[in-house]
């Protein structure tokens, strides 16, 4: 097989039919952006809309917006707007919080949806700050905690466990799990499943319903590109909704907020699931950003995803390896989510020198450097250009010389 040329990506970005995308997206001059997996690009509009929100909304009418710009059902509206692209119905679907407190609220409604069962089940490897809310549950019930590669969960789930908790894509190695398959083991088991969506959710396509998930969180301000911050999305099939007990009884799930009762009601369906004021600016953004997936089918922009990690990989495996670098995600695009990792001991400052050029990827330390493909905004060009100036930082060799640096390049 020829090696690669930038002319052969360049004729890929002829051919993609999801090209016009990138349009809609406020991208900056000069830049390839390859971190949209930690922080989506902006979507012409957003800026306009919040600016609407805060001079008109908030600076005119005032408190009164809570009602006139349907503030207060802002949660679910833009969770119904979300569900589609998560492969759910509108009234399972609702924006609020963030992952951690999203999980903690998931975990413990799963446990008391269990109660006799002694263990939670969770992924060895998975983003730290999930298994730490795993360990702060498991304290509160007394309960023990096991860790099993995310492979393994599906087997090892049984009688004593009241809920397994994983990633769809793992945030290191991309690596893509079975939602349905593995789903359908913890059922089995009498457990219930909760996923957690961070690096899935508007980069690949999902089928909560259809694959019989019970819960599942996710993460506004990477693929779905809703801004620094953003609030987090919370999946509650609509066969546990009427059983779901979760620990933050804030006012907004309350069934009547504002007649301030001193007990707490409990609110029916989704809204359940709520717990304080939303935080508007950063809602009404997310939801303005959602316009950037307007008629765009899911599986179309999993399967560029996966051509872009493909070429990269091809990239790799023809001019990369005599550096001493590895791919560290699944090989099969099947089994990979929208990013791909190559491992390289001390790259801390290759990627720091990458983003000096304006090429901009992440590391994970200690070894990792992450390359994420947001593919409405991402050409096969830029691939190109990205893996050809990685290969000449590489021939340089001077980056070994850089100081040892323990952060984060993000």
């Amino acid at each position: 097989m020829p090696a690669l040329t930038r002319q052969d990506c360049l004729a890929l970005d002829a051919a993609d039919p999801l090209a016009g995308l990138r349009d809609r997206f406020d991208l900056p001059e000069g830049v390839i952006y390859l971190d949209g997996n930690s922080l989506g690009a902006l979507p012409k509009g957003v800026a306009e809309r919040v600016e609407q929100v805060v001079r008109a909304e908030w600076g005119r009418d005032l408190i009164r917006s809570w009602n006139t710009a349907d503030w207060y059902g802002a949660p679910g509206r833009v969770g119904a707007k979300l569900a589609p692209l998560l492969g759910a119905r509108p009234h399972e679907v609702t924006i609020t919080d963030t992952i951690s407190v999203n999980l903690y609220k998931l975990l413990v409604a799963a446990v008391r949806m269990r109660p006799g069962r002694t263990r939670i089940l969770c992924e060895a490897g998975n983003f730290p700050s999930d298994n730490h809310i795993v360990d702060s549950v498991a304290r509160q019930f007394g309960l023990e905690v096991v860790a099993v590669p995310a492979g393994e969960i599906a087997a090892a789930v049984d009688g004593t466990v009241a809920v397994a908790t994983l990633s769809h894509v793992n945030y290191r190695s991309a690596l893509m799990q079975d939602m349905g398959a593995v789903t359908e083991a913890i059922h089995r088991a009498g457990a219930l499943a909760v996923w957690d969506l961070a690096h899935s959710s508007g980069a690949v396509r999902l089928d909560l319903d259809g694959t019989g998930a019970d819960f599942a969180v996710g993460c506004g301000y990477k693929y779905l590109n809703g801004g620094p911050g953003a609030p987090s999305h919370i999946f509650v099939a609509e066969r546990h909704q009427a059983a779901f007990d979760q620990p933050l009884t804030g006012w907004f799930a309350h069934a009547a907020p504002f007649r301030f009762d001193p007990g707490f009601a409990r609110a029916e369906g989704i809204r359940a699931a709520l717990c304080s004021t939303p935080q508007v600016l950063s809602l009404i953004a997310l939801e303005a950003a959602l316009d950037a997936f307007a008629g765009v089918d899911m599986g179309a922009l999993e399967a560029k995803g996966r051509a872009l990690g493909d070429l990269l990989i091809r990239f790799h495996d023809e001019r990369l390896t005599r550096f001493g670098t590895a791919v560290a995600s699944p090989r099969d695009a099947a089994r990979r989510g929208s990013h791909v990792s190559i491992a390289l001991d001390g790259g801390f400052p290759v990627m720091a020198r990458l983003i000096e050029r304006g090429i901009i990827g992440d590391f994970r330390a200690p070894d990792i450097l992450r390359f994420g493909f947001a593919p409405p905004y991402l050409r096969f060009a830029d691939i190109y250009d990205a893996a050809e100036a990685l290969e000449a930082i590489l021939a340089a060799g001077d980056w070994r010389d850089a100081p040892v640096a323990t952060g984060a390049v993000t």
